[in-house]
């Protein structure tokens, strides 16, 4: 007979196994640096799916800037009219071509506003472009928080993952709408401005060409001493946000403890390593334009004696001259935006990086092939799943629990979980037990799959729980846990956060039953009171029992209880207890306990000492052994001893 079609079989003892400390380690993922261009060209796979826009935007904008760079030129004959005619009425010949002229001025501002109108226009569809895609980073963010394993959120600052989300983006988001329009409307601005200067003069554009290899040197120069004091602002700036955070969360414990000064000098010291970072890299950024200007100008400078020497021999026109003039300007003006554009993109990159790096980030295990789900067919709870033959299974799901010599690590060769082995028959309560550190919180993750077993096996009706989908194992669970969390939003809805889809009176019923519905009628407002984690006028008790009321309102299969009365008095504690007495009524409950008189009437205390357990049984059996849970039992109630 298949063991996962077998029915339920009462609970067996397992000898204790081998034990050694425990406790989830700080494990830093890894760190994966990328290069200036590994994230530009994942910025560009973002910009793919914007290509045609992308690709709109760069035509008009090399197009409005075409325009513009024919405005020189066309003054120029103006100018050219304006010389003639004073000459030529100086000498009695004639008069100034005032129409003429007219006609060249409305022509070139022409050119000007069909400039601006298509300038305008790219900017308009730039700025939906990276919009779509900031929004698009930001929802692909928020989706990898929610398949990112737990360990990462244990090790990972939040003020850290929050500047991601925010300063990061933003950089992006900010520093992309700017730099690619400016990036094409540059370079079509140099190429034009460089074939207008040849067509006034060759030599005076080759001497003019002369300062752009300097100022490329220079701005390559910078930008290589730059960007890694862009990345280190970066980094430096999630650490702030971190630390801003904690303080402001934990300003309770802070000044219980007068901390105070050590908070603040620990962010000064950030603030200033902050300072140093974003001084310098900025600083260092800010000597590119003035730099390049200065050569420039060296350039204009020689291009103007040039000019006047070639004028005097009646081998250039004014007008051109005039015209050189304004594209040599125009030539400048290119190469300090291409430097500016450059800083930019530094930061961008920097920023990037980040953001990449998190997406990037080991996420939980896949989802196996013909997975396990838990489904109600016909008003029952069943298993759906295909042997290994293919064909497809479909039986009454039970809520047998096994742990097979269990064995897990939070880090690579440090097991904090030796050999565990139980068994837990649908509907019991079983009680875990132990010193701090003796890994009873860690049984609890690696059962709802927010690690996996390193070695051995959890089986939930036979099967292995790494066959289930997580949806469908987590959706068996209900848990109330030390620390109570909730979110910015009423009452009745942190509540029903326990089954979105209850109605009003469910959720009355489940405040009833987890005794809150009385307090929260005595508030203004009722159910409707707005509360967060930080909310004064409730206390930690109070958002304790509202837990446990959402996990009453879940009425899930499997209750898991993780001292779940710690922060209530001990009237409210009875009545709690009777509450989830009702509530553990034929549906497997794991309840951990530092206060032994909470578990009295399990039907299956596990004692575990470094990640074993080391004994097993009801309260009656531990008692008469006289072992470990004797001792324990006797140094919280035996008052004789």
């Amino acid at each position: 007979m298949d063991r996962a079609q077998q029915p339920p079989r009462p609970p067996q003892r397992r000898g204790p196994g081998f034990g050694g400390p425990g406790g989830p380690g700080a494990m830093m993922p890894g760190e994966k640096a990328r290069d200036f261009k590994g994230s530009i060209r994942q910025l560009l796979a973002y910009l793919g799916g914007y290509r045609f826009a992308v690709f709109a935007v760069l035509a008009l904008a090399a197009l409005s800037t075409a325009l513009a760079i024919f405005g020189p030129k066309v003054l120029a004959r103006a100018t050219d009219l304006l010389a003639e005619g004073l000459m030529a009425q100086l000498q009695g010949l004639g008069e100034i071509d005032f129409d003429g002229i007219l006609r060249i001025l409305l022509t070139m501002g022409g050119l000007y506003l069909a400039s601006f109108s298509l300038s305008l226009t790219q900017g308009w569809i730039m700025s939906g472009v990276t919009n779509k895609i900031t929004r698009r980073l930001r929802t692909d963010i928020s989706l990898k928080l929610h398949r990112l394993p737990l360990k990462y959120f244990e090790s990972t600052s939040q003020g850290d993952i929050l500047s991601r989300v925010t300063n990061d983006v933003d950089t992006v988001s900010m520093s992309m709408n700017q730099s690619i329009t400016q990036m094409i409307s540059s370079l079509t601005q140099l190429i034009g401005v460089i074939i207008m200067m040849l067509t006034i003069s060759p030599l005076m554009t080759l001497v003019a060409l002369i300062v752009v290899p300097f100022s490329g040197i220079l701005t390559m120069g910078i930008v290589k001493r730059s960007q890694p004091l862009f990345k280190a602002q970066q980094a430096v700036l999630g650490q702030v946000n971190g630390h801003t955070e904690e303080t402001f969360g934990g300003q309770t414990v802070v000044r219980a403890f007068r901390a105070e000064d050590g908070r603040i000098d620990t962010f000064k010291d950030l603030n200033a390593k902050l300072h140093a970072s974003a001084w310098k890299s900025q600083a260092l950024s800010g000597l590119v334009m003035p730099a390049v200007n200065f050569i420039g100008n060296i350039g204009y400078v020689i291009t103007c004696i040039l000019g006047a020497y070639l004028a005097s021999r009646g081998d250039i026109s004014l007008g051109d001259i005039q015209a050189f003039i304004q594209y040599v300007r125009q030539f400048n003006q290119p190469l300090s935006q291409v430097a500016n554009i450059t800083n930019q993109m530094q930061s961008m990159a920097a920023a990037a990086e980040r953001v990449f790096e998190f997406l990037g980030t080991d996420e939980e295990v896949a989802e196996p092939e013909n997975p396990v789900t838990v489904e109600t067919i016909d008003g029952a709870l069943k298993l759906r799943y295909r042997d290994e033959d293919g064909t497809e299974v479909i039986r009454p799901f039970y809520g047998n629990i096994e742990f097979v010599d269990v064995s897990f690590g939070y880090d690579a060769g440090q097991e904090v979980i030796h050999s565990f082995s139980a068994f837990v028959q649908a509907g019991q309560k079983i009680a875990i037990v132990g010193h701090t550190g003796a890994g009873k919180t860690t049984m609890v993750k690696l059962l709802m799959r927010f690690y996996d077993v390193g070695g051995g096996q959890i089986l939930m009706d036979g099967l292995d729980i790494r066959r289930f989908t997580r949806e469908s194992l987590r959706g068996l669970f209900g848990m109330v846990l030390q620390d109570t969390w909730l979110y910015s939003d009423t009452i009745r809805e942190n509540i029903r956060y326990g089954r979105l889809d209850a109605d009003d009176e469910a959720v009355y019923r489940a405040a009833r039953a987890a005794r809150v519905d009385h307090f929260v009628r005595t508030l203004p407002g009722g159910y409707d009171v707005m509360i967060d984690e930080e909310s004064g006028n409730i206390s930690s008790g109070q958002k304790q029992l509202m837990t446990i009321a959402r996990a009453i309102l879940k009425d899930p299969q499997v209750l898991i209880l993780d001292e779940a009365t710690s922060s209530v008095d001990t009237k409210t504690e009875i009545d709690i207890q009777r509450a989830m007495g009702r509530l553990m009524e034929g549906r497997t409950s794991f309840i951990i306990a530092h206060r032994l008189s909470t578990i009295r009437d399990c039907d299956l205390i596990l004692m575990m000492e470094n990640g074993d357990i080391i004994e097993q049984g009801s309260h009656d059996a531990l008692i008469q052994s006289g072992g470990a849970y004797a001792k324990l039992w006797q140094s919280q109630f035996d008052q004789t001893a």
